[in-house]
């Protein structure tokens, strides 16, 4: 009979459980290897002959288990590699109670960017979802809290950072021995340890809390921001929770090459440099607010997620969705002017459009294993899951939904929880069915198209579930939070409604005639609206009287309309066309977006030649009334408009004016002159000098990236060489990928650089092909890397393409995929499929262009 660990979707029984670790990890950097002793104070609810553990490539030395004065060794060590696990066998029973389990173990850094690994000069640890078990045998699941007890063995002369403040540092041989103090219950996916060459600001007191950012010694003036944003928002965190900061010490240290964004290990965060490290003189708004909001996610995890944890990972979204939408909450309430919700709209995006597929998941799905925990971490458990609270917050109301949130703080502190707990805080805060709106939303895939038709001072509404595949339809239904905004003779009103059918009609209060109706106000519904053609007339006669999230929205959700075969790609152009005046950059953005994907995918030759020059006629007048100098004192929305602007007419309209605007600007920028291009130009000018570029500039941006230390001007450098057009240049690019100017963190993004450059994309696709395996094996394993190489391959246009896509990934399936295989497929043949069906209206909409 088998035995249940060698099922991969075998989970730890419960009847032996960890209380507190105590462990010495002695570290070989120069051999990338360690060896570890460690004693686990464990419970057993009952007599058992087996206990399991985690392990992953440990090769365990001595063990014993000793309960009072009874020392036992095991019979058998057993590892088993599906289950990732080994197995402790004893001739006979263990006794039920208290006891330890005392190990020593040998195993070596990992080449990926997981467990244990070298990221350049230092070592870094990433123990989420499940990789805490390359470094320790341990119980790796999350509902296994226990202390941690750690010591480190390391070279003298390093800095050496953990989970909890130094509490003593010895000399121990050639080696210095560096023991933390003692961590609260912590599941061991948020245990870390960060070792090298690194410096840290001073300490600065929030609370009694010392807070520390740390780099490399070459990037220590870049840490100052970073440090300053967790300063601000602690307190604003600890006020919305209404408890302290848990975990006695507060580290931030950027890693040199790193899997995901940052990771909230327990009082020692850990950053890709990009979203931690800048220079506020020089850096543009976006990257400054990119690394406010991704400080002020890995602080809001400390309590929901490290003081408060899932009991397995089919509730990440618990962690992931509340990090995020208090992100842009606390960020917000820190930063007004800086309009992150508008923000935070761009991210659901992504959602949207995701979950308007077949292959989109619940927020709350199954996850039988760690490699589906891994899947998981996608912009529905984020982004779909922060809308649906923000939704949720909306209909509660900010005050209950804060005392619900609090009350579920003080019930599950240092414990573990599943989201029915978290309903019924909610709902006994505020009084009101908060589980039938939470669970339709969280537990069902997909999201609702509302269609509104105004009748006189009634609207009729209908629902039913959107998908992006035209003639897809399906039963569902959700209870909709609304809120609609309209005017009428008594001005501008708004009225809630929570719509629970398939079809229902509202009167609308107040009196006379309704001039427009808005039914998605402030945009912060997660459904698409579509309209009566009246009322989609009214709001496109009245543009300036909606919000920019509103506008937003508008662009959006017709343009799903087209996508699903619902809407006319002429109309979505028309109402385009009275954008020409916008000028909001939030909504320049979306507008830029939408036209630059039909000028890419859609058209081809003259008529992509025609698109380009009906946008530089739409949108040029903006760009040159402004100019491209900054005037002094100018406001950031000012200049965020100039961007979005440089992005039309230089990026994607390709104006030769605006290019020979660029290039002496960026050549002087690259000469050192800080005044020669406003931050917020630096990306696009870049990019579109990059793509017009000749073999100079490419030498120019190649000598650039291994020296400069802002990580974000190194990204802009690295990926304008991606950019390049000269078809000499873009195979040089290419060849780039497997040598040491591509780090593994930026493997996936280069991969998408190179299918997106339009004279390079083919011999790069066949390249691609013919070596599959290793480009996939470029991203050490990462599966959050692996996913994104699959999804790169949506840059693709073509139905030749398409079917070259399916067969790739039918003959090499990539494993920790799955889910990225099955949505990149579907998505790529919507494109296609879009393409030909709009590519002839929308070439027929240009040539009756004036």
């Amino acid at each position: 009979m088998a035995h249940p660990t060698e099922d991969k979707n075998f989970r730890l029984p419960t009847a032996v459980r960890p209380h507190r670790y105590a462990a010495t990890l002695t570290l070989d950097l120069d051999a990338k290897s360690f060896s570890g002793q460690q004693t686990i104070e464990v419970e057993l609810a009952e007599p058992t002959r087996e206990i399991i553990l985690h392990a992953i490539a440990l090769k365990l030395g001595e063990v014993s288990f000793r309960s009072g004065n009874a020392r036992h060794q095991p019979t058998s060590i057993r590892p088993v590699e599906v289950s990732e696990t080994v197995v402790l066998s004893f001739d006979a029973p263990l006794p039920k109670g208290p006891a330890t389990l005392e190990l020593g173990w040998t195993g070596s850094f990992t080449d990926g960017l997981r467990g244990l690994y070298l990221a350049g000069k230092v070592a870094a640890t990433q123990f989420e979802a499940a990789d805490a078990r390359r470094v320790f045998p341990c119980f790796d699941e999350p509902a296994f809290k226990a202390k941690w007890s750690l010591s480190v063995r390391v070279p003298e002369g390093l800095a050496v950072l953990g989970n909890g403040p130094i509490v003593k540092e010895e000399k121990d041989g050639a080696l210095t021995k560096v023991t933390f103090q003692e961590t609260e219950v912590l599941s061991s996916y948020l245990v870390a340890l960060v070792v090298g060459p690194l410096v840290g600001t001073p300490a600065q007191l929030v609370g009694g809390v010392p807070v520390r950012t740390w780099s490399l010694k070459e990037k220590e003036h870049l840490t100052r921001f970073g440090q300053d944003v967790a300063l601000a928002v602690l307190p604003l965190l600890q006020d919305y929770f209404g408890l302290p900061y848990a975990f006695t010490k507060l580290d931030q240290v950027g890693i040199p090459d790193f899997e995901a964004g940052a990771m909230e290990n327990a009082g020692l965060i850990t950053y890709r440099e990009v979203t931690l490290l800048l220079d506020p003189a020089t850096a543009p708004l976006s990257v400054q607010k990119r690394v406010a909001e991704v400080v002020t996610h890995e602080l809001a995890h400390q309590w929901f997620g490290n003081w408060v944890t899932m009991v397995w990972w089919d509730d990440l979204w618990l962690n992931e969705a509340f990090a995020t939408w208090m992100a842009f909450k606390i960020v917000d309430q820190w930063r007004p002017e800086w309009r992150m919700w508008l923000d935070f709209d761009s991210h659901r995006t992504s959602a949207l459009y995701l979950d308007a597929l077949k292959s989109t998941h619940p927020i709350h799905g199954e996850v039988r294993n760690a490699g589906e925990a891994g899947e998981s971490f996608d912009a529905i458990t984020y982004e779909k899951g922060g809308a649906v609270l923000r939704m949720i917050e909306g209909f509660l109301g900010e005050g209950p939904f804060r005392d619900g949130i609090r009350l579920y703080m003080r019930k599950h502190a240092r414990a573990n929880a599943v989201k029915e707990d978290l309903w019924n805080a909610l709902g006994a805060a505020a009084k009101q069915p908060v589980e039938e709106l939470a669970t339709a939303w969280v537990g069902q895939s997909g999201f609702p198209l509302v269609t509104a038709h105004v009748e006189g001072r009634e609207v009729a509404l209908s629902q039913q579930r959107f998908y992006s595949e035209p003639g897809v339809e399906s039963g569902e239904k959700w209870p909709v939070p609304m809120v609609l905004r309209y005017e009428d003779a008594s001005g501008v009103r708004e009225q809630r409604v929570l719509f629970r059918d398939k079809q229902a009609t509202v009167k609308l209060e107040g009196t006379g005639a309704v001039k427009w109706l808005c039914a998605n106000a402030g945009s912060t519904g997660f459904y698409r609206m579509a309209y009566d053609k009246a009322s989609l007339a009214g709001l496109a006669s009245n543009l300036q009287v909606l919000a920019p999230s509103e506008r937003i929205a508008l662009l959006e959700d017709q343009w799903a309309l087209v996508r699903s075969g619902r809407g006319s790609v002429a109309d979505l152009l028309d109402l385009a066309a009275r954008f020409g005046n916008e000028e909001d950059d939030s909504v320049l953005d979306e507008l830029v977006g939408r036209l630059a994907y039909v000028e890419n995918r859609l058209v081809d030759g003259e008529d992509q030649a025609r698109v380009r020059a009906w946008v530089e006629k739409l949108l040029s007048p903006g760009l040159k009334k402004l100019g491209w100098q900054a005037a002094s004192g100018e406001s950031d929305r000012v200049k965020l408009r100039r961007s979005a602007l440089v992005r039309a007419v230089g990026g994607l309209a390709r104006s030769p004016e605006a290019l020979a605007e660029a290039r002496p600007r960026v050549a002087r920028m690259l000469q050192g002159e800080r005044d020669a291009l406003e931050p917020n130009l630096l990306d696009v000018a870049v990019a579109m000098v990059a793509r017009a570029g000749d073999s100079a500039l490419f030498d120019t941006f190649l000598q650039k990236v291994p020296k400069e230390p802002d990580p974000a001007t190194q990204r802009r450098y690295l990926m304008a060489l991606t950019a390049f057009e000269d078809p000499a240049l873009a195979e040089r690019a290419q060849g780039l990928l497997f040598s040491e100017t591509v780090k593994t963190q930026d493997v996936a993004s280069f991969v998408t650089g190179l299918l997106a450059n339009r004279t390079g994309r083919d011999a790069w696709w066949a390249q691609m092909r013919k070596q599959w395996k290793d480009v996939v094996a470029r991203t050490g394993g990462a599966p959050m890397l692996v996913r994104r190489i699959v999804e790169s391959l949506g840059m693709l246009r073509t139905r030749e393409h398409l079917e070259a896509v399916k067969a790739l990934l039918r003959d090499n399936p990539v494993s920790d995929a799955n889910q990225a295989t099955a949505q990149t497929l579907e998505r790529l043949s919507q494109d296609v499929e879009l393409r030909e069906r709009c590519g002839p209206e929308v070439s027929a909409w240009l040539k009756r262009q004036p």
